[in-house]
């Protein structure tokens, strides 16, 4: 999820940019330390959106440049288990498919992505469902639930873990597939309904 943080630190201003407007040269100093960093405690921090108030500036001898003690003010995606996400479809491999979601990059694995049995087609690239018949495939837009979050000290090191095996989740045209039936099931008369309980008790059987 997606959160307001303020933090109090301080801001090196080189000799060149200690003219003009302070706080937008701080704004701009904080853009280039702090955005797209990894911290495990907030999260990636996505945006620096403020600069509140700025203490007396400190030369350090022999540097030049300028110290501020200043609040930050930024935008941090931190991911939570349990929550609902919804992004594209980035990669398919035989193990899963990938969707970026925020600033990060999770794993659906091939177990989580359908109530069904699927096959990996290389051709598509992506996954069908065999009795479902869905299909998954690259530039897709679903939604799914994080199970597991790995955040380490980089973007890349942190990992994400997603299912779509939950009612509801996938794709939006599964759910609406999936109430179609439901709709259908539920308009049948008790006769039908247990002449295909009959009908499912027999394959079960078989199996």
């Amino acid at each position: 999820m997606y959160m307001n943080y303020t933090i109090t630190d301080t801001i090196r201003v080189p000799p060149a940019n200690i003219s003009g407007n302070l706080k937008n040269t701080l704004l701009k100093q904080a853009k280039e330390v702090y955005e797209g960093i990894m911290d495990e405690d907030i999260g990636v921090i996505v945006a620096i959106t403020s600069i509140g108030n700025i203490g007396d500036g400190k030369i350090v001898p022999g540097d030049g440049a300028a110290y501020y003690e200043t609040d930050v003010g930024m935008i941090t995606y931190k991911p939570q288990v349990h929550e609902l996400v919804e992004g594209e479809i980035t990669d398919v491999t035989e193990f899963g498919a990938f969707i970026k979601t925020g600033p990060l990059e999770g794993l659906i694995h091939v177990s989580q992505i359908m109530d069904d049995y699927i096959n990996y087609d290389a051709k598509l690239p992506g996954f069908v469902g065999k009795e479902t018949k869905r299909k998954l495939t690259v530039k897709d837009v679903v939604k799914s639930r994080i199970v597991t979050v790995s955040l380490k000290g980089t973007i890349s090191s942190s990992k994400i873990g997603l299912t779509m095996r939950q009612e509801g989740l996938g794709k939006e045209e599964w759910a609406k597939l999936a109430e179609k039936n439901k709709k259908k099931t539920a308009t049948k008369s008790p006769a039908e309904a247990k002449k295909n309980d009959k009908k499912d008790g027999k394959k079960e059987a078989k199996k």
